[in-house]
């Protein structure tokens, strides 16, 4: 990542994962004999095992936490938020995130919920450099520690009245909350249900990444600015900054997934070609591919043999007849610019908070872009 990405991500690091470990401080049921409790502290501690702060032991590790880049789009935009009540003159400096942390730690836990029964479903092995839960204790237990991680989700996301957020906004958040992690669960179905049908419009695939990447996204800039104004002008513009956003993320990623080297991403290069992910770069060959292409692809993507690096060479060929490249670009390039929009039509403070965050969350547009 760029330096100064790295930098913006860096700023409220230490805040988030303080908040992040503040959630596991919870009382664990008194009446649980000795034995029950060291067999309780199990799945507590393959919960922090997925977040990487333990190892296959549970002992503390250094581990990889991630970017953490919904926590600080959330606490972003709740400073952006903040500092529009507030004139050039005024000590921004005052401005206590303490509010804020609970929902974003909620936040980055909902996250990592999900990703752990993305591993079940994929049958991943690997996140992070590291094997997965399921992998290692296998896809029962692996179930039972998403189902705890999702419950302490919830719980934690009450803490917002510990910060002195108003019931009334913290029940609006609750509601929020859960309406966004209901419509992930459809937006994981139709990603599912999709992998069984030859062929996906364009528009079901945008559908699909609305309820999901792009969700999040928006639920954490939706989130940060309630919590910090009630002028519904500034809610909405960085509601809609958040779902553009997470619209280009996801774009952004399945580039990467055909055509980011194994550094760049992670993964294995043109990883998604060989599990025949329908990915935006695929639907768009199906749909806009010269008619053979579109014959080929159905045969590749039909057949019951694992994918050759002979047909990813010739899936590749494709996308260059197709100009699908170019075409998945232009995609993303749009769906920046919508989210510059959104963020430009925040207010017009002018105050050191405002443009630090305002300047912190456009750099995170850039990265999404240019990489």
């Amino acid at each position: 990542m760029p330096q100064t990405i790295n930098a913006v991500l860096q700023r409220h690091h230490q805040e988030i994962l303080q908040e992040l470990q503040r959630a596991f401080h919870i009382q664990h049921t008194p009446s649980a004999e000795n034995g029950n409790r060291a067999l309780l502290a199990n799945i507590y501690g393959q919960m922090q095992y997925h977040l990487g702060w333990v190892d296959q032991q549970l002992r503390p590790a250094e581990g990889h936490p991630g970017k953490l880049l919904r926590p600080n789009l959330l606490l972003l935009s709740y400073e952006l938020a903040w500092a529009q009540d507030r004139a050039a003159t005024d000590r921004t400096s005052d401005i206590s995130l303490r509010p804020a942390l609970p929902a974003a730690a909620a936040l980055e836990l909902a996250h990592n919920f999900t990703l752990l029964h993305d591993d079940i479903q994929d049958g991943d092995v690997e996140r992070r450099h590291r094997p997965t839960v399921w992998s290692l204790w296998g896809i029962p237990q692996a179930i039972m520690v998403g189902d705890a991680l999702f419950a302490l989700t919830r719980l934690h996301l009450w803490k917002v009245l510990d910060g002195g957020v108003e019931p009334a906004t913290a029940l609006k958040l609750a509601q929020l909350f859960d309406t966004t992690l209901l419509q992930l669960t459809e937006g994981q179905h139709l990603d599912m249900s999709f992998e069984g049908q030859p062929q996906i419009s364009l528009a079901h695939y945008e559908e699909m990444i609305s309820r999901k990447t792009a969700l999040l996204m928006r639920c954490a800039t939706r989130m940060g600015a309630m919590l910090a104004t009630s002028q519904e002008e500034i809610i909405e513009s960085l509601t809609h900054f958040g779902h553009a956003l997470g619209m280009a993320f996801q774009v952004r990623d399945d580039m990467l997934g055909v055509w980011a080297s194994q550094a760049e991403s992670g993964k294995l290069p043109t990883g998604d070609l060989y599990r025949r992910k329908k990915s935006l770069p695929v639907l768009h060959a199906f749909q806009y591919g010269h008619a053979e292409d579109q014959q080929r692809m159905t045969q590749i993507y039909g057949q019951a043999e694992p994918v050759t690096p002979a047909q990813v060479e010739e899936i590749l060929a494709i996308f260059t007849r197709a100009e699908t490249r170019e075409y998945c670009t232009d995609f993303l390039a749009q769906q920046c610019q919508q989210a510059r929009l959104a963020l430009a039509s925040v207010g017009t403070a002018r105050n050191d908070l405002a443009g630090r965050a305002r300047a912190d969350l456009e750099a995170i547009v850039d990265f999404v872009q240019e990489g």
